[in-house]
């Protein structure tokens, strides 16, 4: 008779076998070993400390935070400030940065060593359009001396904190990017480096090309982290075994879905992953996010963000499109728990929604590039950032789309 636990692995999505003991290694970034090699994705409007809390707790890894612009940090802004904010628990405590100012990335960095943060990455992969076109995001790696101007200019303060970059392949499969700009990047010290098997002007469409993870793996000798398609946690260990990568990074996978990490660790220490929770425990987890939102937020804010999570955390289940309507209007704790007591508590998670994409949206875009920004790719001039507070509030609205 199968094991109950086989059985519904099984069941639920594509199986596979567990690690063998000694079979993969902790992520080595500078001083920090991470074990399991696995990394919540730096993700707009999601990573912040409440989201990050709860996936920390279901099992270990690096959690990073969502991008930080680096002017909108430095000038003081409250919003950026809360977006980059921790608390004593989180250990260790990973903060992505944007921007292409080498100056701003320098005196940013140099804040958050001070601050005792324990990792900081550089986005090098946002394809926004409001973005791309002025030159920042996945446009940066067009420019491998930039790229080289950019992580110099974070290494050469941040001491023994470790910088990785986080990019696309290129912005399309005629401007292929990573490899010249990994290259840039490593000579300059950086510790590791996160490609997302995906072009900016494919999005988050069709199925990300691993096989661009494998030739970047033999293209420098940091360790480089996998990102694209982890779906589950099978997936994770797929990824390390065809493309030989040193960590995958979890992004789509878990919106909704935080107890992923926890299926994570265990496949990584050789156990069969738990099966995943029934609609009562999804339910659980959903007001306990929400709480830890308006502990965040306040409540009016955090609930407003609870709206979006909720159509991730119920997606698959009956009836849940029913009351996805009046979810996406709650205004308080008690209003989500009603809704909620409608929904069948031993209902059991649903397969289709293992492997159905959430949040970003599918399809394609054609990249907008500023004027003459590919008549000279061995530029090193930083293209002309946001600097007022208005141009700043803007940035970070369009950053929400990356």
């Amino acid at each position: 008779m199968a094991d109950p636990v086989e059985s519904v692995s099984q069941e639920l999505g594509p199986a596979g076998q567990v690690a063998k003991a000694g079979e993969f290694q902790p992520l080595q970034l500078g001083p920090l070993a991470v074990w399991p090699p696995v990394v919540l994705a730096p993700m707009a409007g999601v990573t912040n400390l409440a989201f990050r809390s709860l996936c920390r707790e279901q099992g270990a890894g690096l959690f990073v935070s969502e991008m930080i612009t680096a002017r909108g940090f430095l000038n003081g802004n409250r919003l950026t400030n809360l977006l980059a904010s921790s608390d004593p628990s989180e250990k260790p405590r990973s903060v992505q940065v944007y921007s292409s100012d080498p100056i701003d990335l320098s005196e940013m960095v140099r804040a958050l060593v001070d601050q005792g943060v324990d990792h900081i990455d550089l986005n090098l992969g946002c394809p926004v359009p409001k973005v791309t076109r002025t030159g920042g995001g996945s446009a940066i790696p067009l420019k491998p001396r930039l790229v080289a101007r950019l992580v110099r200019a974070m290494t050469s303060v941040a001491g023994a904190v470790p910088v990785t970059i986080k990019m696309r392949k290129g912005i399309s499969a005629d401007l292929i990017t990573f490899e010249d700009a990994a290259r840039a990047a490593e000579e300059e010290g950086v510790a590791a480096i996160a490609l997302h098997g995906r072009t900016a002007e494919e999005l988050y469409s069709g199925q990300a090309d691993w096989n661009s993870i494998a030739r970047l793996k033999q293209t420098v000798a940091v360790p480089v982290l996998g990102n694209g398609d982890i779906w589950e946690c099978w997936d994770a260990l797929r990824m390390m075994r065809e493309t030989g990568c040193d960590a995958v990074v979890v992004g789509r996978g878990c919106l909704g879905r935080p107890w992923l990490f926890r299926e994570l660790a265990q496949v990584f220490d050789g156990r069969e992953p738990d099966p995943p929770p029934n609609m009562g425990q999804v339910a659980l987890v959903m007001r306990d996010h929400a709480a830890r939102l308006t502990d965040l937020f306040g409540a009016s804010t955090g609930l407003r963000h609870m709206r979006k999570w909720s159509t991730w955390y119920t997606k698959g289940f009956h009836g849940s499109a029913a009351i996805r309507g009046r979810l996406h209007l709650i205004e308080s704790l008690a209003e989500l728990d009603s809704l909620l007591s409608e929904l069948d508590p031993d209902e059991p998670f649903p397969r289709s929604a293992l492997r159905t994409s959430r949040a970003k949206r599918g399809g394609r875009q054609k990249v907008r590039l500023p004027e003459g920004y590919l008549d000279d790719l061995q530029d090193d001039t930083p293209p002309k950032g946001p600097h007022s507070p208005a141009e700043i509030a803007a940035h970070e609205r369009a950053l929400e789309g990356g």
